[in-house]
């Protein structure tokens, strides 16, 4: 959209203005009759009709309703503009999708549809799987030039154009007075304020442009115009279809009504109605253009807010009625039937999609990524055909890199090759990147901990991908730790990993359910790893480390005591990842498995030899919202070496052997095997939703430190609610184990 086009725009439409004036005006000596509709062309010319479909979010899905009663009626439909979710409707209906296809696709749609953008987790790379674990909470923060940088909205858009690509039947850019019905989409310049509206394009970015919301959906970029949702200039774009040559307006308004006094509370309510009044006022504008010959059709929608979109079917209903109450007015606009057939028959395509195989993948304007990193996460290749659906996915896996703020695609026709273009705008809030987490836990006991953490990561640091993380946690277990992930080749197949760290960690010592001693342990670790991603499945790490450990006895016997004031560190480690899990949180199919090997040995610097290993892993299934997940973790020594006491197994807690206190169980080898049940009572949209469940546990820790510690198999049960929040999972459970041992436990993070 350039400034030749906005002035021929507007020279059309004062010379279309002027011709409806002209045409307007009675013959001498007669009165206008404003009762029946006007003439487009003179005698036996039938008017031209332009239906105008405005913004409401979801509350849009009447028009789908309406448009289903003007074809019972017979009303011929000659151009369409629409804003917002009236542009998504309007570009379905004018590229040629007929009203019953679009019910079909209301079913399908969801807000998780829409917005839920990240691949499925099963997709992404190791390193990006294995914040889940972490306490994280809320977005990624850029740092640049010593500024804290936000992003551009909640969601990027990735997943919602996805889903306009569907809905478009026309692809590629075309011309919009060349589609089936001529169509227009209303956005909003975020620079100067004004209303752009679309002629040209490909209909997918311009439905995206024209109902991206401010502060929900980031905004889209064209021709070096910011624009987002187009309801905050014109959100019933009656005046676009008068520049169309419009001598009827069919207008239908299903924009958000003002709140009521009671309902402005707390500040979303209150930033919600400034821009409900000013979407009121332009639509008020508009309103006042409408002439008695024109039908507005405003369907009451209740209750339906904009963000309904997972009740799509029920609002469409409400557009029939709504039409329905013009009926009159609409049968005076009604075409014979063979003639309204064959209009609609030239207007409804069906369209075969284009799956020619493509001779270039190209990234445009990379500054930062590695083409050829980008490429590696896509499964279209070159030379073969186009498939829609993992062409979406592709989409979906290199946003999910985490290096993207916006990812699209485009089709090029160069002399002699066709080349997909991929247009992934690197964050422009990076490649610096600051991040917080949280971690609360109590067993209503007297034991409550917390954890803190800050994280740091600097990406693309050379053109192979180098990365350098700093993780800073306070707490139960406070600790400073540092790596550089340095790819060794440009697809990322294999890495080097240095890293540091200090930590300072305590431990409790039980006899029985009675608190008889605490360690503080105190370490300095530097290290470093070589390994190799294994694809999407996870991550084989090699390395060695060494330091030096203070072990001390805070309080208790001295026959507990750890040992050496300062013990010095020398290990190969191994460490084996594989992870398909579809959550960390709350997982629902799929599984994951990890092995760690930990090879003390004086030879390298160690003051004690030992091998101490572990394995666990879990699996998920579900039918419905049931779901079974079951899990298992084994672990001990291996060779003579006893494992020293600052590094036993420490066992114990909710889903841990609950009833249990957490930690409570300390010894040399360790078995435990869990089944849990959780149905999902509340579904998630953007989270994950609410769950009850229960746990059926069956473990045994051996060669106990405390010698009147039991190393029998224990039993043990829990039951427990949970739900996914902004500032991550929680969980407030009971846990009771056979001899008695119980525990009510409240977790705001992982528990396990």
């Amino acid at each position: 959209m350039n400034a030749p086009l906005h002035r021929h725009a507007a020279i059309t439409a004062s010379c279309v203005a002027l011709c409806a004036i002209l045409v307007a005006l009675p013959a001498r000596g007669e009165a206008a009759d404003e009762s029946s509709p006007p003439s487009a062309s003179g005698p036996g010319k039938r008017p031209k009709i332009c239906l105008v479909l405005s913004g409401g979010g979801a509350r849009g899905a009447a028009h789908v309703g309406v448009l289903k009663v003007l074809e019972q009626y017979r009303v011929p439909i000659d151009c369409i503009t629409g804003t917002s979710m009236g542009s998504l409707v309007g570009a379905a209906y004018a590229s040629g999708m007929s009203v019953e296809e679009m019910e079909t696709t209301l079913k399908g749609i969801s807000t998780e549809l829409l917005f839920k953008e990240k691949p499925p987790r099963q997709e992404l790379s190791q390193r990006r799987k294995q914040d889940d674990y972490n306490i994280f909470f809320g977005p990624e923060l850029g740092l640049r030039e010593g500024s804290v940088q936000f992003g551009k909205g909640v969601v990027t858009g990735v997943q919602l154009e996805s889903v306009l690509r569907q809905l478009s039947k026309v692809k590629g850019y075309h011309d919009f007075d060349n589609l089936p019905i001529p169509f227009r989409a209303v956005a909003t310049d975020l620079v100067t304020g004004k209303a752009v509206v679309f002629r040209d394009g490909e209909l997918a970015n311009v439905m995206r442009a024209s109902m991206s919301v401010p502060g929900a959906v980031a905004p889209a970029e064209f021709d070096g115009m910011i624009l987002v949702d187009g309801m905050l200039t014109g959100n019933l774009p009656v005046e676009a279809a008068h520049a169309m040559g419009a001598d009827i307006v069919i207008a239908v308004n299903v924009g958000t009504p003002l709140l009521k006094r009671e309902q402005l509370t707390g500040i979303l309510g209150v930033a919600g109605q400034m821009l409900s009044i000013l979407t009121e006022q332009n639509v008020q504008t508009s309103l006042a253009l409408l002439k008695p010959t024109d039908v507005l059709i405003s369907p009451e929608l209740g209750d339906f807010s904009t963000g309904d979109f997972d009740h799509l079917p029920q609002i469409a209903p409400l557009g029939e009625a709504a039409a329905r109450k013009v009926g009159e007015q609409l049968a005076h606009l009604s075409l014979p039937p063979a003639e309204y057939a064959a209009l609609r028959e030239r207007q409804t395509i069906t369209v075969t999609p284009d799956l020619r195989p493509v001779d270039e993948i190209r990234f445009v304007n990379l500054q930062r990524v590695n083409p050829w990193a980008a490429a590696t996460v896509m499964e279209t290749r070159v030379g073969q055909p186009i498939d829609q659906p993992t062409l979406d996915k592709d989409m979906r896996r290199l946003y999910g890199t985490d290096d993207f703020e916006h990812v699209n695609y485009r089709f090029l026709e160069e002399p002699g090759k066709r080349v997909l273009a991929v247009d992934a705008v690197e964050k422009s809030w990076g490649p610096d990147y600051l991040r917080f987490g949280l971690g609360l836990s109590s067993d209503f006991s007297g034991d409550a901990y917390f954890n803190l953490l800050a994280s740091y990561r600097k990406t693309w640091m050379n053109s192979l991908g180098g990365e350098w993380r700093s993780d800073v946690q306070v707490g139960r277990t406070s600790s400073l730790q540092t790596e550089f992930y340095q790819p060794v080749d440009s697809r990322g197949y294999f890495f080097v990993a240095p890293h540091a760290a200090i930590e300072r960690r305590s431990t409790t010592v039980y006899q029985d359910d009675n608190r008889v001693a605490r360690y503080e342990a105190t370490s300095t670790t530097a290290g470093a790893d070589i390994g190799s991603h294994l694809f999407r499945y996870g991550e084989l790490r090699v390395g060695l480390l060494g330091g030096v450990l203070k072990p001390k006895l805070d309080t208790g016997p001295q026959i507990l005591s750890p040992g050496e004031s300062k013990v010095s560190l020398g290990a190969y480690r191994v460490r084996l990842i594989l992870d398909q899990i579809d959550s960390a949180h709350f997982p629902r199919t799929g599984w994951r498995s990890s092995a760690h090997v930990y090879g003390s040995r004086t030879g390298l610097g160690a003051d004690v030899s030992y091998t101490k290993w572990d394995v666990d892993g879990s699996a998920a299934y579900s039918v419905g919202n049931h779901t079974f997940n079951f899990g298992f973790k084994v672990g001990g020594k291996s060779g003579s070496g006893d494992l020293p006491r600052y590094d036993l197994f420490q066992w114990g807690g909710f889903l841990q052997q609950s009833g249990y206190a957490t930690g409570q169980l300390l010894g040399e080898n360790i078995k435990f095997a869990r089944l849990m049940y959780y149905h999902r009572v509340l579904p998630g949209t953007m989270l994950e939703g609410a769950y009850g469940g229960i746990s059926f546990e069956l473990g045994k820790v051996g060669n106990p430190l405390v010698v009147d510690n039991s190393d029998a198999v224990m039993r043990s049960a829990a039951v427990f609610i949970a739900a996914d929040s902004p500032i991550g999972p929680a969980y407030l459970g009971y846990g009771r184990a056979q001899d008695g041992n119980s525990n009510f436990y409240f977790y705001l993070g992982r528990p396990f």
